[in-house]
């Protein structure tokens, strides 16, 4: 037996091991523990892979923001960025408190009916004048797993474990069974129509698509192929798009692309950040996001950008509040949005963190970024599918911990 050989490669071995942990440590480090100041980890190069065929890129819009020398602010303590005291404490009411109620998929509609499903059932409700629950129809939807809402009618996609899928219409009572391998749904703003992933087994068969609500009449818009779970479903409130696709650019951007029904070429925006989480605004001028990036200490930032023709990317900036955009609402002027009391680093890249972690919530002026704190009291509740009535009198919230229903009185 040659030992001298053995022992050699036993030394490179354990050399490699060490140079092995020396990296993966490193890059810990870099995540997790690096202040926003130092060296931004370079891209990898891993995640440039593509394949399938999806629009050309637009006129890009790298402009931020009216920041002297262009410089991005640093990322800031939510809770030092409240302009102003808090002010006279808010009503916060229990929806049907003497019903059992686990809420999920709350959604309000234009013309101010909220609705919503009850777990515990398996029923929709809507909220009536007096406040309380009312189902909107007797058929039970047991193990209803997601619910699609149709903005301005009474009807939604509703998805269950076993991959089902249909459309419900609660005003005629019409159901109809959309294709299981259809996900990823979102209504038209006339509420007629809707946009899906058609995500066949065959990649080179699997596309964007726009067909009526009951799934006639499909039309393809683009070929996704490997690039679905870069496409985001989402119909723009003033019909110009009807998804975004998203593009590595580096470590620590990423490029939107808007998609159109008939190949339209829209400039794109460049978001200083990943984990991109869109919202739009309810004209859809405007485009509200969260990010996360080496920058923030991978917490999500929220920013804000015109996003409508040719003035799509301009005027981007942050609005120095670390929080995600599935925690914001728009009402006709203002945004509200439910911010963690604390956040740990890294939490932009695992939302789970702050499971637990109760809110503040802000009223938002989108134009100057000036934020009041709505004053709760001794309240303390983590919140979700944040929604405000068309009047703005109230804001509706799902409360994490109990799955409770509540709304606020804002005036």
């Amino acid at each position: 037996m040659n030992l001298t050989g053995f022992n050699f490669k036993k030394i490179a071995l354990v050399i490699g091991f060490l140079i092995l942990a020396i990296i993966i440590g490193y890059f810990i480090f870099i995540i997790f523990f690096k202040s926003n100041s130092q060296v931004i980890p370079t891209n990898t190069g891993n995640e440039q892979t593509q394949t399938g065929t999806l629009p050309e890129s637009g006129v890009g819009n790298t402009e931020t923001q009216n920041n002297e020398g262009g410089q991005l602010p640093d990322s800031t303590s939510t809770q030092n960025n409240n302009n102003g005291e808090q002010g006279k404490l808010a009503t916060v009411e229990d929806i049907s408190s003497d019903m059992s109620i686990n809420a999920a998929d709350s959604n309000i509609s234009t013309s101010g009916q909220m609705r919503f499903y009850n777990e515990n059932d398996g029923k929709f409700y809507k909220i009536d004048e007096t406040g309380k629950a009312v189902a909107l129809a007797d058929k039970k939807f047991v193990g209803a797993q997601n619910v699609t809402w149709s903005e301005t009618s009474n009807k939604a996609i509703i998805e269950f474990p076993d991959g089902s899928k249909i459309r419900y219409n609660f005003d005629t009572k019409e159901q109809v069974t959309l294709p299981k391998h259809w996900q990823d749904f979102a209504f038209s703003p006339s509420g007629d129509k809707i946009v899906a992933k058609s995500m066949a087994l065959d990649p080179d068969n699997r596309w964007l698509v726009v067909s009526n609500d009951d799934g006639s009449q499909a039309k393809q818009i683009e070929e996704l192929g490997e690039n679905g779970d870069k496409v985001i479903s989402s119909w723009s409130p003033n019909n110009q798009t009807v998804a975004m696709y998203v593009e590595n650019i580096d470590f620590d951007r990423k490029e939107v692309y808007f998609i159109g029904q008939n190949k339209e070429n829209f400039k794109t925006i460049v978001t200083e950040g990943r984990g991109f989480e869109p919202q739009w605004s309810p004209r859809g001028d405007e485009l509200l996001y969260s990010v996360y990036s080496s920058r923030s200490e991978y917490k999500p930032e929220l920013w804000i950008t015109n996003a409508q023709g040719d003035n799509i990317g301009a005027n981007r900036r942050p609005l120095e509040i670390n929080t995600w955009a599935n925690k914001c609402t728009f009402s006709s002027s203002s945004l509200y949005c439910a911010v963690p009391q604390s956040l740990e680093k890294g939490s932009g890249m695992f939302p789970e963190l702050a499971n637990n972690t109760p809110d503040i919530l802000y009223r938002i002026d989108p134009s100057t970024g000036n934020k009041e704190m709505i004053n709760l009291g001794n309240s303390s509740y983590t919140m979700k599918n944040l929604t405000v009535s068309p009047d703005g009198s109230y804001l509706y919230f799902t409360d994490s911990s109990t799955n409770r229903l509540r709304r606020i009185k804002l005036k």
